[in-house]
């Protein structure tokens, strides 16, 4: 999958960048990002999602499969382009807080700028042409034209002749509405020729991009829209039943996700094709793509549609190993955390692709913890933690008495046996000697949040599960923190460990 047996990355959502206008972009900071990577001697970019958020800001629930987050669009560059003038954008409100994201402020005035420079783009451009020709985002910019028009609303909630998708609804839609459609088109034209030339900077650096593919999509989604013969849907294209997690130690209620619940016996009938392509389209974009929830491949666990909260639901047989026939050679990497059954063993075995490995789940006092990294294997991804962990620092403080003492001597007791110096003399020595744990263990990739490298605590957070927060995908980075003595820990840490 990748070029050495030992290698790194940081976790860093594109989102996260330092910047101005609001939210980080593919812009100036995406390549200092890069040179920050190189210069520390990290190999791997790890970003969330790409995809055009919607309600609750997450990109996990996306209003289309493949539509890209148009945020990401770098005014600079529309500047630098002769769209944008410098005082179209300096003066827009785009939130006044440098470290967090305003999503609402995003939502009511970015379109608007981006639009400006719409107007000013030469629609007559002959790769403009081919792309909308091409149709590969028809279906992105098809839907948002809808919402554009429906105020936003999801799609079950407009008037009924147009709840129901049709061929004829939509020629009509885009027709009436055309350059509001091609505006989608070149959102998604113009996010490409950015991310393209940041992918090649990078690559040329020696860095991969990776990616992340959310295994659910959103009920508000074109495809839920369009092809509802996808999902376990009824006549009236509502849900049957829906995803989560059942009940367990942290949430008694289990956790209702709400998404809807793939037809898998209809995909299997066209050979999987529309995974197919899904799969392919994400590893045009990325170098190693991670699948999330992957465990719901071997079975996943549905709710009835209109359930209050996760209790009762029902675990049915997924896909398994059919899905990834003739793909196991593909850079893959399989986030088999939660629930975690003997089918879902068997089934990372038998796709060979790496699983995951959390530092932050390891140290409880069990001896036979398989997140230590003492009882870790090699095809594995080693992370201190995920975009659903608290940061370490923040985890540490928030540990009882009983619950940090046990921490740190099993910490300790896995740096003696990697020849790892151990440090508890503050938490900020006690998250580096964690990182130092994960660049010493055996697995082949580690992964760190840029959290843990800083490190920061609970304010850097990325996402608290089932909670709807502003605090969620919203924190931003400074240039100030990528600071020399962060630098010099990362470029030290790993030499040390051969990564």
């Amino acid at each position: 999958m990748t070029r050495k047996t030992r290698e790194n990355g940081i976790l860093f959502p594109i989102s996260c960048l330092p910047g101005n206008y609001g939210i980080g972009t593919l812009g100036k900071h995406a390549f200092h990002f890069v040179d920050f990577l190189a210069d520390v001697g990290a190999e791997i970019w790890q970003m969330l999602p790409l995809n055009v958020t919607s309600y609750g800001d997450s990109p996990y629930q996306s209003p289309s499969n493949n539509g890209l987050n148009y945020y990401f669009i770098d005014l600079d560059t529309l500047i630098q382009k002769g769209l944008l003038k410098k005082e179209e954008v300096e003066h827009v409100d785009f939130g006044s807080n440098e470290r967090r994201i305003n999503y609402g402020l995003l939502f009511q005035n970015r379109t608007d700028v981006l639009k400006k420079a719409f107007a000013r783009f030469d629609k007559s451009d002959k790769k403009f042409l081919d792309f909308v020709k091409e149709g590969k985002y028809h279906d992105f910019a098809f839907f948002m034209t809808m919402k554009s028009l429906h105020g936003f609303a999801p799609w079950y909630e407009w008037k009924e002749e147009e709840r129901i998708y049709s061929a004829e609804l939509e020629r009509k839609v885009i027709a009436d509405h055309h350059e509001l459609y091609l505006f989608y088109c070149w959102t998604q034209f113009e996010f490409l020729l950015e991310y393209k030339a940041l992918k090649a900077y990078a690559n040329g650096k020696g860095i991969l991009l990776m990616g992340d593919m959310p295994l659910y999509l959103a009920r508000d989604s074109v495809e839920a829209y369009k092809y509802p013969e996808l999902f376990r849907f009824d006549e009236k294209h509502n849900p049957t039943i829906v995803a989560g997690c059942p009940p367990d130690y942290f949430n008694e209620d289990g956790q209702l996700w709400g998404n809807p619940i793939y037809n898998w016996e209809y995909m299997k009938k066209t050979g999987y094709q529309w995974w197919n392509k899904r799969i392919a389209g994400n590893l045009e974009l990325f170098d190693i793509l991670r699948i999330d929830h992957f465990r719901g491949i071997a079975a996943y666990y549905t709710i009835p549609y209109g359930s209050q909260n996760a209790r009762k639901g029902e675990w049915i047989t997924g896909p398994g190993i059919d899905l990834f026939e003739g793909k196991q050679h593909l850079p893959i990497i399989a986030e088999d955390l939660g629930f975690i059954d003997e089918p879902v063993k068997e089934l990372l075995k038998k796709s060979g692709y790496p699983g995951m490995k959390v530092l932050e789940f390891a140290f409880d006092g069990r001896e036979d913890n398989d997140h230590k990294p003492s009882m870790s294997k090699e095809n594995f991804v080693c992370y201190t933690g995920t975009h659903d962990n608290e940061p370490l620092l923040s985890y540490l403080s928030n540990l009882d008495e009983k619950g940090l003492e046990t921490f740190k001597k099993d910490v300790k007791k896995e740096c003696e046996q990697f020849h790892v110096e151990y440090q508890d003399d503050s938490f900020k020595n006690l998250v580096r000697t964690v990182v130092k744990l994960s660049y010493a263990s055996p697995c082949k990739l580690t992964i760190v949040p840029m959290s843990d490298v800083v490190p920061f605590g609970e304010e850097a957070r990325l996402n608290t599960p089932s909670l709807l927060s502003d605090k969620n995908w919203s924190f931003r980075y400074l240039e100030k923190d990528f600071s020399d003595d962060v630098r010099n820990f990362l470029k030290e840490s790993i030499k040390q460990y051969q990564r």
